[in-house]
């Protein structure tokens, strides 16, 4: 396969022997699980792995390949298998913090063109956790739609509800509402999907991300599991993030459920999800303002005026906190493993 039907964009990579620089090819990362990879490249696809040299001289996992990444490879074994020396400048990286306590970045996909934000129209729904995911794939640069799943749950002017409640606060926002049980707004959301393009497909498990793909591939290409009677929680199913090739030549990244959903250092992702409150601040008294207590508070006017909404006006102060308490954490622990490091190398140097 030809790699700009992979996706390859010329433009962005100028580098004319990138193709073959130092007997290195390139190739695209479709699969990863673990420290294991899986390539598309001009013959087919192979399995690989880093080279020891790309993955001691990581300091985070930014530095690692993941969906959608283009890489330098080495062939071997009739191009069965791949060992990556380098990743290719990335034209969007999707990321979010590790769950739990750890600070750190856990990568989602790299080089979308879009993001297809699934939430279901059952106990999933959740006008907040969209907020975050907007969060997340603004501050990539990266192009939202929001689906809304199981449509047949509810009636018409029900789902029309829920629309409407999303667009008073997210206005610039693209809704498709669908149902993968009787097809409606399938037609929809493949017209979104355009050839050499990548799109990434998120949402929370049990909102039905694998059944949707079943249905855009036309075939059970992936399982399926239904949600927890008890809560309405769902239960993974994809278990690894990976690239799929869908009929009409757009590929979609598949990525496992996510119940926590934090974001680390995400201003430009919170000024351009909360558009209304970020238009605002340029009225009010003080350069510096909180829009907490501050008199002459442009955004407090609007909240008391109800132009804004308390939940929206309450989940941006909370992503806000969130985002630069992580900021600073992750900040704090990239000083300590410097320091540990310098520690490291002053040891092995006395040894020597």
């Amino acid at each position: 396969m030809e790699l700009k039907a992979l996706g390859f964009d010329d433009g962005f990579y100028p580098q004319p022997d990138a193709s073959n620089r130092n007997g290195l090819r390139i190739a695209r990362v479709v699969a990863v699980d673990r420290e294991k990879y899986v390539v598309w490249h001009e013959t087919g696809e192979a399995s690989a792995e880093i080279t020891g040299k790309l993955m001691f001289g990581a300091v985070s996992p930014l530095d690692y390949p993941t969906v959608g990444d283009w890489v330098q490879a080495q062939f071997v074994d009739d191009d069965s298998f791949a060992i990556i020396h380098g990743i290719l400048p990335r034209k969007s990286l999707l990321k979010r913090k590790t769950s739990g306590k750890k600070v750190e970045f856990q990568l989602i996909g790299a080089n979308i063109d879009a993001a297809l934000i699934l939430q279901s129209l059952d106990a999933n729904y959740n006008l907040k956790r969209l907020e975050r995911y907007l969060v997340m794939t603004h501050q990539a640069g990266i192009h939202p739609l929001c689906l809304l799943s199981k449509s047949d749950l509810l009636l018409p002017n029900e789902v029309n509800e829920k629309v409407a409640e999303i667009q008073s606060t997210l206005r610039h926002l693209g809704i498709i509402h669908l149902s993968s049980l009787d097809g409606s707004g399938l037609t929809d959301v493949k017209k979104k999907l355009e050839p050499k393009k990548t799109y990434c497909l998120l949402g929370s498990s049990g909102v039905g991300k694998s059944t949707l793909i079943n249905r855009l591939m036309s075939k059970e290409q992936l399982a399926t599991r239904g949600v927890r009677e008890k809560d309405g929680k769902g239960r993974h199913t994809t278990t690894r993030r990976q690239l799929i090739m869908l009929p009409g030549g757009a590929m979609l990244i598949d990525t496992p459920g996510m119940r926590e959903l934090g974001n680390i250092d995400v201003e430009e992702g919170i000024a351009d999800t909360f558009d209304d409150i970020t238009g605002l601040a340029g009225s009010c008294r003080y350069s510096d303002c909180t829009h907490t207590h501050e008199e002459g508070c442009a955004v407090l006017e609007a909240l008391e005026e109800g132009t804004i909404s308390q939940g929206y006006y309450q989940n941006y102060l909370k992503l806000q906190k969130e985002s630069e308490f992580h900021r600073l954490s992750y900040l704090e622990k990239k000083r300590k493993d410097k320091q540990f490091g310098k520690m490291v190398k002053s040891a092995i140097k006395t040894k020597r």
